[in-house]
């Protein structure tokens, strides 16, 4: 495979359905406040993490499948390839009848997860299945055949029909809202949304892969090594999903529907912009594992040298970004009623900074494979994360829960998880060495943003004139700061004749050779 041309198509197309997934949320979420009430935006948030929780039936053999072909697809193996869709297909409907008749199961308990009144002419109960069907019909729609293309390094075909189904999805729930103030029927347009993408990724994959279909039975040793990753890949989204979706649930549980709502807002804004950095992980993640298959470990471990300080330059940026312009973004989008105090939102500032921290070192672990591995970091990240979020919500409340949260993502999941990752794969390099390198990026990265919030503090003006302005500060200010830093290192150099590989910036440097 071209890792490179692939890499590079799936960054452009997925930077176009992440504009798609970031832009019409937001309208969403300020057409549903302003129609309905925040009330109805800490229901939806509440519901979505709710069945985020239930998904944890899928286990991950999404994942656990395209790692195992990985290899078949290097041999050209499709009688492999056939098989290990055909296991997928049938445990995917197993998996959609148990979200089904678990989501069922916990339906009384619903109530117990709302502290305070909710909106009276809502049944909770029919919002609640009008949901659990959302997430469970996928399972019986064709979601397997997603794989092919992700194992094919073609992600960009599932953003780009992605963009297509949530851009009518957007149209029609705004005028839902707009026209009708339907709660009901907004929640349901999801269904028809998740049935079209699922049909259309089923139509085109068996156009451009008319070869694989579902039959045959896989190898006893593929059957048992799948088995054991899926195993660890249960045991890490358990830890992902307590991560995020258990945050929202305790603060509903212990504060309220309302400050749900506000912090749904501020982590829409998180989420938005991990999801345009999930676009180059995602991207290179098929490449890597196929790099991993035909290339030595220490090629290996220069190249993620290279993409964890291009990743970490951008993660930084983004961090001195929200930084400077996050409050005075939210006080133009939900107004000061909406907001938190600035002490929380350098939290949330650290807390994305620190997520991204591990992204590159975790491609890495996925691709190799290492989900089993991880299993006790991932039991071990999950319990601290849940124990302080119960014990420090009750003296700090939502600082609690996001101070918690910080410190098992830090300690266990970026120190733990990094030492697993070097333990298994990278033996012959020295951990040391990586621990130093993120030291030192989020040293300069803390010392750009003081420089730049300072520099975007001498604005005297408020509105859209004034994030423009800082705009314009954090987009000129760390970047300038960056090159000065790192201009005459060496790993500077090597991640700068990296990019140079890639297609877009050939054309531009074969335009500058024509001029």
């Amino acid at each position: 495979m071209n890792r490179t041309k692939n890499a590079s198509r799936n960054i452009i197309f997925g930077f176009i359905n992440k504009v798609i997934v970031l832009l019409f949320p937001f309208v969403i979420r300020t057409v549903l406040i302003n129609s309905l009430g925040s009330e109805y935006l800490g229901l939806n948030g509440l519901f979505t993490s709710i069945l985020q929780v239930l998904n944890l039936a899928e286990l991950g053999f999404s994942s656990a499948i395209v790692f195992s072909m990985y290899k078949p697809i290097a041999d050209n193996d499709s009688e492999t390839i056939c098989a290990l869709i055909n296991l997928y297909k049938k445990i995917y409907r197993i998996i959609g009848i148990v979200i089904i008749l678990v989501g069922l199961a916990l339906l009384p308990l619903v109530p117990f997860l709302i502290k305070g009144s909710y909106p009276t002419d809502i049944n909770i109960y029919y919002l609640y299945i009008i949901y659990l069907v959302n997430t469970g019909i996928s399972y019986f729609l064709f979601a397997y055949k997603s794989s092919l293309l992700i194992a094919h390094q073609r992600s960009d075909i599932t953003s780009n029909i992605q963009s297509i189904t949530y851009i009518l999805q957007y149209v029609v729930q705004i005028l839902v809202l707009v026209k009708l103030k339907n709660y009901y029927l907004f929640v349901s347009i999801q269904i028809i949304s998740t049935i079209l993408n699922n049909i259309l990724i089923a139509i085109i994959t068996k156009k451009k892969y008319p070869n694989y279909i579902c039959k045959g039975n896989i190898d006893k040793n593929i059957k048992n090594s799948i088995k054991k990753r899926v195993s660890g890949l249960m045991i890490n989204k358990v830890c992902q999903t307590t991560r995020n979706s258990l945050d929202s649930i305790c603060i509903s549980s212990f504060l309220g529907l309302n400050l749900v709502a506000i912090y749904s807002n501020y982590y829409s804004i998180i989420h938005a912009l991990m999801g345009f950095l999930s676009i180059l992980s995602s991207s290179i993640i098929a490449g890597i594992g196929n790099s991993i298959v035909t290339e030595s470990e220490k090629k290996n471990y220069k190249d993620m040298k290279k993409f964890n300080f291009l990743y970490m330059w951008i993660s930084g940026w983004i961090t001195v970004c929200l930084v400077c312009l996050y409050q005075p973004f939210m006080k133009i989008w939900m107004g000061e009623k909406y907001m938190f105090s600035y002490g929380v939102v350098i939290l949330l500032c650290i807390y994305f900074y620190s997520l991204e921290m591990g992204v590159i070192r975790g491609a890495y672990s996925d691709a190799k494979g290492l989900w089993y591995e991880n299993r006790y970091r991932a039991i071990a990240e999950s319990i601290t994360n849940i124990v302080l979020n119960i014990i420090l919500v009750k003296f700090l409340g939502i600082y609690g829960i996001i101070l918690g949260t910080l410190i098992s993502l830090l300690i266990i999941n970026f120190g733990y998880g990094s030492q697993i990752l070097f333990k298994y794969y990278f033996v012959n390099e020295k951990i040391s060495d990586y621990f130093i390198s993120h030291g030192i990026y989020a040293l300069t990265t803390s010392i750009i943003c003081v420089i730049t919030f300072i520099i975007c503090n001498l604005i005297n003006c408020s509105g859209l004139l004034e994030i423009i302005l800082k705009l314009l500060i954090c987009v000129i200010i760390p970047n300038v700061l960056y090159i000065i830093v790192y201009s005459k290192t060496k790993i500077f150099k090597e991640a700068m004749s990296l990019l140079k590989k890639l297609p877009v910036f050939k054309k531009i440097l074969r335009k500058k050779e024509i001029i």
